[in-house]
C-alpha cells in the first residue's frame, strides 16, 4: 500500500466529537467564524488536557506573528484604492476593446476585467462588487437576462482567489509552511485555465441562447478600438505590471509588490485628480474591515491545528480514507469532493486552516506534489464561491442587484462544471501547476 504499513489507528472520543458539533452549531446559528473556531479550540484542549489554556493566549499571537501575513491587507487596499481612482474602469475599457471583435463581446470584456481586477486584489468578494456596479447594467442592455449576468460576474470574480496575487495561496503558505512566491508561480497556469473555463462557457452559452450581438467589426476598426483604449488607459496596467514582476522576477516578496503597488496606485490616484485626502478615511475602514474578518480566523485557527495535531486527528483521518481504497485516484477524487462540498459552506480561509493540515497528510501518502495539492485545494474552494448555500460571490452580486440567490446560482451550473473540470486536471496532471516551478519543486 502506498500508505506503508506503520500507522497506528487513532480512536476519537468526546473530546474531538463534541467540539466539532458545537463548532457545526454555532456557524448554524451565524456565530462568527472565528468566535466557533476559537470556542472548538477552547473546548477541546479542556476536554483533552493535552495543552495548558495558558498557552493559548501565545497561539494566537504567534499565529499572525508572520511578516507575510501583511501582505494581505496591502492587496486588499490597493484594490479598494483601484476602484476609488477609477483604475478599475479603465481595465473594462480595454478589455472591451480586445473582445468588441467577437460575438457575445461584452460577456467576455466582463470576464476579463474580472482577471484583470483579480491581479491586483487577490479578492474575489472585492472583484465581484466593483465589476458587478459597472458591467451587469450593461450586460443586461446587451441582451443577457439579469440572472445570467449576475452569474457571469459572479463566476469570474472567481478568479480573485485564483489568480496570483491571491490572499488565499498567502494563508494556505502560511498554515503549510510554503512560500507564497512559489504557490503565486505554480497557480498562474491553472488561474488563467480557471479564467479561460469560464470564457469558454460563456461563448457556449452565448451561441445556445443567442444571448449578445456583436462581432461584425473589421480588423481595422477592431484594431483602432484597441488602441484607442491602450491609449488612454495604458498607465492601468503599471500597477499589475508591478507585482507580476516584482513577484516572479524574485527582486519584490509578496508583501513588498502589496506595499509597492498601494504607493503607486494613491500616486496614480492624486496624479489624476481621482483621489483626495478625504478618501482616505472610509477607504481604509473599507479595507480594515475585510482585513478584520480574515485575521481572527488565522489566530484562533493556531490552538485549534495544535489541538487536532496533539489528538492526533490528521494521522487518523488518513488511516480511516486509505482502509476504504488504495486507489490514488479515488482518494484525490475523495479529496476534491470533500474540499468542494466544504466551499459550498464554509469560507476560503476557514476551510483552509481547518482541512489543510489535515488532508496534506493524505496527499503526501499518495504522492502528490505539495504545491499541486495546495493549487487543487484553493481552486476546489473557489467552486464554492458560486454554489449555494453559501456561495460567497452570489451573495455580492444579489446584494448589489436585488436578483434571487437561487435564480443566480441556477445559471452559475454551466460555469461550475467548467471549473470543476480545471480541478480534475489540476489534480491528476502535475504539469498543470508544476510547469513554471524550478525543478526543486517539482
Amino acid at each position: 500500500m502506498l500508505w506503508g504499513a506503520t500507522q497506528q489507528t487513532v480512536e476519537l472520543g468526546w473530546d474531538f466529537y463534541l467540539p466539532v458539533l458545537i463548532f457545526i452549531g454555532l456557524i448554524a446559528l451565524a456565530v462568527p467564524v472565528w468566535a466557533a473556531i476559537g470556542s472548538a479550540a477552547i473546548i477541546m484542549l479542556v476536554m483533552s488536557g493535552d495543552l495548558p489554556l495558558s498557552l493559548v493566549g501565545e497561539s494566537l499571537f504567534t499565529g499572525i506573528d508572520a511578516f507575510a501575513l501583511t501582505a494581505v491587507p496591502l492587496f486588499i487596499l490597493t484594490g479598494d484604492v483601484l476602484v476609488r481612482t477609477g483604475l478599475s474602469r479603465k481595465f473594462l475599457d480595454v478589455a472591451e476593446a480586445l473582445t468588441c471583435f467577437a460575438k457575445g463581446g461584452f460577456g467576455s470584456a466582463t470576464v476579463l476585467v474580472c482577471g484583470m481586477f483579480a491581479a491586483i486584489s487577490g479578492s474575489d468578494a472585492a472583484g465581484a462588487a466593483a465589476v458587478g456596479r459597472m458591467t451587469i447594467d450593461r450586460l443586461v442592455e446587451s441582451g443577457y437576462p439579469r440572472p445570467y449576468a449576475c452569474a457571469l460576474v459572479a463566476a469570474g470574480a472567481c478568479t480573485g482567489i485564483l489568480i496570483p496575487p491571491s490572499i488565499a495561496y498567502i494563508i494556505i503558505g502560511l498554515v503549510l509552511g510554503i512560500s507564497a512566491s512559489t504557490l503565486f508561480m505554480a497557480a498562474l497556469i491553472p488561474g488563467l485555465a480557471i479564467l479561460v473555463s469560464i470564457l469558454v462557457t460563456n461563448i457556449i452559452v452565448n451561441r445556445i441562447y443567442d444571448y449578445e450581438g456583436g462581432g461584425r467589426l473589421s480588423f481595422g476598426e477592431w484594431l483602432g478600438n484597441l488602441g484607442r483604449a491602450l491609449a488612454s488607459g495604458w498607465y492601468a496596467f503599471i500597477v499589475p505590471g508591478i507585482i507580476f514582476y516584482g513577484i516572479f522576477s524574485g527582486r519584490l516578496t509578496p508583501t513588498e509588490a502589496g506595499a509597492t503597488a498601494v504607493v503607486v496606485t494613491i500616486l496614480m490616484g492624486f496624479i489624476l485628480r481621482t483621489l483626495s485626502l478625504a478618501d482616505f478615511p472610509a477607504m481604509l475602514v473599507s479595507s480594515a474591515k475585510v482585513n478584520g474578518v480574515i485575521l481572527p480566523i488565522i489566530a484562533f485557527s493556531a490552538p485549534l491545528a495544535e489541538a487536532l495535531a496533539i489528538m492526533g486527528v490528521p494521522q487518523g483521518f488518513v488511516t480511516a480514507v486509505t482502509g476504504l481504497t488504495d486507489e490514488p485516484w479515488l482518494l484525490i477524487l475523495l479529496m476534491i469532493g470533500i474540499l468542494v462540498a466544504a466551499g459550498c459552506v464554509m469560507e476560503t480561509t476557514p476551510n483552509i486552516v481547518i482541512l489543510a493540515p489535515i488532508l496534506k497528510p493524505l496527499a503526501d501518502n499518495i504522492g502528490m506534489n505539495e504545491i499541486q495539492f495546495c493549487i487543487m485545494m484553493i481552486t476546489a474552494l473557489g467552486v464554492g464561491f458560486i454554489t449555494p448555500p453559501l456561495g460567497l460571490n452570489l451573495f455580492v452580486v444579489s446584494g448589489i442587484t436585488g436578483e434571487s440567490i437561487l435564480r443566480i446560482a441556477w445559471r452559475a451550473v454551466p460555469f461550475v462544471l467548467g471549473m470543476f473540470v480545471v480541478v480534475l486536471l489540476i489534480a491528476y496532471v502535475p504539469a498543470v501547476s508544476t510547469t513554471l516551478l524550478p525543478d526543486i519543486y517539482k
